[in-house]
């Protein structure tokens, strides 16, 4: 009995004691979506839990106490947590990863035949996501990507007009794609931007290379993928964000409302957006009159997943209104003019602007007014065990340029591209290990002016045909791939007349019969260009977390209708362009070396490239018999389009540091260079050292961010962080300086802060986030070289020694968002 007794009060103890321990149990998500195989440790006890596949985990018989709880998985930042637990206490976390800085098995879907994870990608790719674009100050998409991606710059025409260039390539050979499509509008213009909603893009995937083996042409120099936010929701529910911007140097005021629905196997995004600014100021120029601008964008997406695969649905209007700066001012005080007489024009007498004018958010009347509309669908169908993937789209983009104060209704350019765009490719079945992909795509274009006074470019039909062929392949501890493709491009256009319109003053298109007083601005031209590009890569694999990669590729890009067709005054650039009948096709063959390091507390990533480029097209200033620059409109400067050898080099290096032992710390490390000869041997021998190098060559930029992220929550605040970041670009002394092209480019160095939290309520469900940001921190006055403001100048010489525009001065930005 006594032994009975016993046994009983040891049952009665430990029940007692199991009684008093508790339970930590939770959900962990990476992006709305359940992270599997989640780490969940406590160290001092040496116990822990690993996540189920919907991303649960419980841990049970804890003793009452505080502890120091560790949540680690391949691939996400790691995350520390302190809780204290009472007796009998069952805890719920609900507990957000965010992407590992490394992006070691990051997969893309850009410039490849299929999804494929980065570290088996030998094309040098990049990706950058929507919180790390939202914690810099933006005026557009591409200023965002510019700052997050070594090696990617921009030629800029004010805040809001950014055209990419990567690894000293832009224009027509940057391919911009939006969800997959080809972005069609003129991307000859300067002043000419990208139309896609910056507030409405979750990732951006950026090619930097010749990416024609997929594309085709205009992807000579890589490729831009904008992908838009389709934020994941619960059945039946409703969900949505609203983000409020606002920037102080030009007053910029930004809004955008996103929704989400999801029911059975639909998903439904609907997002607005308006944006607008006043001229921007630094602290030589004051408020830069002609730089104000409006921006609305509408977009709406429809998803299905079916067991057979998927089909999206994309609409999207974008509607922008900008200034159209000239650099006119007076002599003296250096204060801004504006033009109020066409034929009378007489700039050194226009009138000052006034002081109340250059705050305005009212536009003035010689402004652009870009509008593109976007329709397309992409679906992917299971076919046994390959898939068949097509794409659809079509797209209008209508840009018109007023440019004539005495009568400002009336354009100056009046432009409508249409473009239907097809992409059709098959991924076979796996044969032994061999991924193979064929497929065929391009595009139709029809271009037509409209009402205008003054036309660059003659109304022409475009065809673009491509057929490839792709194949990779992992052997033991390397991956291969590589392919073929063939191109073919017809462009045509008919007789174009141009004559005096008796109802305004200006010109106007005439049309067959009727051409009597006409000239003939565009005689008739049809012509086929075509190429053969490709690529070959491999990835060795040298562990899990080192990777040395190489590439050789081929690049093709047929020229575009300005360089070949153009004879007339692109009234915003204040050029008149001039092209050439008899160019070829460029042809680049690149390579690329790299070499990537994933280690527990840094990444190292070292890319080098050498691209040699045929047939080279680049614009030079025309003169006459007598050395005398020829002058078709007065005021404008003519340009005639040039065809030569180039060669570009240079290299981008990065360091992230992310010590565990200090796991709230991160510091990012880049360094990007790249040099541009010109091959021009005659016009080198002509001009020497002016003519040596490329137009638009970035020049050294090295940047350093230091960040600190809070590990747990401080009351409300959740990941809290701040940062502070230094940008150093070196002076450009290798530019294009034949005519003055291009100058000179001091060097300067820009410092910038930043803060940011999510607020949480009682139950830690987030209702806002918060980001602020202070670029430019001590209000320093430079110009970059890439910025065409920089030419915009009158006289030979200033009072106070500054020619030219400069860049924006110190800017502090506010940014909200509110899910719900």
């Amino acid at each position: 009995m006594k032994h009975l007794f016993t046994l009983l009060g040891a049952l009665l103890l430990m029940v007692s004691s199991q009684a008093q321990q508790g339970t930590i149990t939770g959900k962990i998500t990476a992006n709305g979506k359940p992270v599997q195989f989640a780490n969940i440790a406590i160290s001092a006890l040496k116990t822990g839990a690993v996540a189920d596949q919907q991303g649960m985990f419980v841990i049970r018989n804890l003793h009452p106490g505080t502890y120091d709880i560790k949540v680690s998985m391949i691939g996400y930042q790691p995350l520390a947590l302190k809780k204290s637990i009472r007796s009998g206490q069952t805890i719920t976390l609900d507990i957000a990863l965010e992407e590992d800085l490394s992006k070691l098995n990051e997969v893309v879907v850009t410039g490849v035949s299929r999804a494929t994870a980065v570290r088996k990608n030998p094309i040098p790719i990049a990706v950058i996501g929507k919180r790390e674009m939202n914690m810099h100050v933006n005026s557009n998409i591409i200023d965002a990507i510019v700052k997050g991606v070594p090696g990617v710059s921009a030629v800029t025409t004010g805040p809001n007009i950014s055209k990419p260039f990567i690894r000293g390539l832009g224009y027509n050979r940057v391919l911009t794609l939006f969800d997959g499509v080809r972005q069609e509008g003129q991307q000859w213009g300067d002043e000419h931007g990208i139309e896609v909603d910056q507030y409405g893009i979750s990732r951006a995937e950026v090619v930097k290379g010749p990416a024609s083996l997929t594309y085709g042409s205009d992807a000579l120099a890589g490729v831009i993928n904008m992908i838009p936010d389709i934020p994941e929701t619960a059945p039946g529910k409703l969900k949505g964000s609203f983000l409020a911007d606002y920037q102080t140097n030009n007053g910029m005021i930004g809004s955008s409302l996103g929704l989400a629905y999801s029911k059975n196997d639909w998903k439904y995004v609907l997002r607005g957006t308006m944006k607008a600014a006043h001229n921007y100021r630094n602290s030589i120029d004051g408020f830069v009159y002609g730089t104000a601008y409006r921006e609305y964008n509408l977009t709406a997406l429809a998803r299905v997943d079916k067991s057979w695969g998927y089909s999206q649905w994309g609409a999207s209007l974008y509607d922008n209104t900008q200034e159209i700066p000239d650099g006119s001012r007076d002599s003296l005080t250096r204060k801004f003019t504006r033009q109020v007489k066409d034929a009378d024009d007489d700039i050194k007498n226009r009138p000052i602007v006034p002081e109340n004018e250059l705050r305005t958010y009212t536009l003035n009347p010689l402004h652009q007014h870009i509008q593109h509309y976007r329709l397309y669908n992409r679906t992917r169908r299971q076919l046994g065990k390959g898939d068949l993937n097509s794409l659809l789209g079509v797209q209008q983009s209508v840009r018109r340029e007023y440019n004539h104060p005495e009568m400002p209704l009336q354009p100056g350019l009046y432009v409508v591209l249409n473009t239907l765009n097809y992409d059709l490719r098959y991924n076979l079945p796996a044969i032994a290990g061999l991924e193979t992909t064929v497929g065929v795509n391009g595009m139709y274009q029809q271009n037509r002016s409209r009402n205008a006074t003054d036309f660059p470019i003659p109304d022409y039909n475009l065809f673009d045909i491509g057929g490839f062929f792709f194949a990779k392949k992992t052997i033991g501890q390397v991956d291969i791939s590589g392919g073929l493709r063939y191109d073919s491009r017809h462009i045509r256009w008919n007789d174009f007349y141009v004559g005096p319109n008796k109802d305004n003053g200006f010109d106007k298109q005439y049309h067959l019969p009727d051409t009597a007083g006409a000239r003939l601005q565009f005689p008739a031209f049809s012509h086929n260009y075509t190429g053969i590009s490709g690529s070959l890569g491999v990835t060795w694999n040298l562990s899990q977390r080192v990777l040395l990669k190489a590439n050789i590729a081929r690049g093709y890009r047929a020229p575009n209708i300005t360089e070949i067709g153009s004879n007339g005054l692109d009234p915003g650039a204040h050029i008149v362009y001039l092209g050439n009948r008899e160019f070829k096709p460029e042809f680049s063959f690149q390579q690329d070396l790299g070499f990537l390091a994933y280690l527990p507390d840094l990444d190292i990533s070292v890319e080098v490239f050498n691209n040699h480029i045929n047939n080279y097209i680049y614009q030079a200033r025309l003169y006459d018999a007598n050395g005398e620059p020829v002058v078709i409109v007065p005021g404008n400067a003519t340009y005639r389009y040039q065809q030569s050898g180039a060669r570009l080099y240079g290299a981008e290096v990065s360091v992230n540091l992310h010590p565990r032992a200090v796991s709230w710390l991160t510091m990012d490390n880049s360094a990007a260079y790249t040099e541009g000869r010109n091959r021009n041997k005659a016009l080198i021998d002509l001009h020497g050292d002016a003519a040596r190098y490329l137009p638009f060559i970035p020049p050294l930029h090295i940047r350093s961010a230091l960040k600190a992220t809070a590990t747990r929550n401080f009351g409300m605040f959740s990941k809290a962080y701040v940062r502070a970041g230094v940008d150093r670009f070196s002076a450009q002394k290798h530019f294009y300086g034949v005519d003055d092209t291009e100058t000179y480019t001091a060097g300067y160095t820009l410092v910038n802060v930043g803060a940011g939290s999510g607020i949480v309520n009682k139950k830690g469900k987030t209702v806002m986030e918060l980001f602020l940001q202070l670029d430019n921190v001590f209000d320093v006055a430079y110009q970059a070289n890439m910025n065409r403001l920089k030419y915009f100048e009158y006289y030979s010489s200033s009072p106070n020694g500054r020619m030219g525009i400069y860049n924006m001065g110190r800017n502090f930005s506010a940014k909200v968002i509110v899910p719900f």
